[in-house]
C-alpha cells in the first residue's frame, strides 16, 4: 500500500478519536491480509464467533488507548 492516509492521531473529540482507533484496526487486517477476496471470504468464520468478535474489541481498544494518549485526554 503506498496510500497515505494516517497524518496525525489527533483528533478533535474523543468520538472523532474512537472512530480512528476503528479506522486503524480495519487498516492492519487489510495490510495483513490484502486480498479483498480472501478477507470476504473469512468474514463469515468470525463474524458469529463471540472470541473473534471480543478479540477484534481488544484491538481497537488498545488502538484508542494509543489515540486518547495521543490527544491528553482530549484535556
Amino acid at each position: 500500500m503506498t496510500e497515505i492516509w494516517l497524518k496525525t492521531l489527533t483528533t478533535d473529540t474523543p468520538q472523532a478519536g474512537f472512530e480512528l482507533a476503528i479506522k486503524l484496526a480495519r487498516m492492519g487486517v487489510k495490510y495483513t491480509q490484502p486480498s479483498d477476496e480472501v478477507r470476504n471470504r473469512l468474514r463469515a468464520d468470525y463474524a458469529e464467533n463471540a472470541d473473534s468478535l471480543t478479540a477484534a474489541s481488544q484491538v481497537v481498544a488498545i488502538n484508542f488507548q494509543t489515540v486518547a494518549t495521543a490527544n491528553g485526554y482530549w484535556r
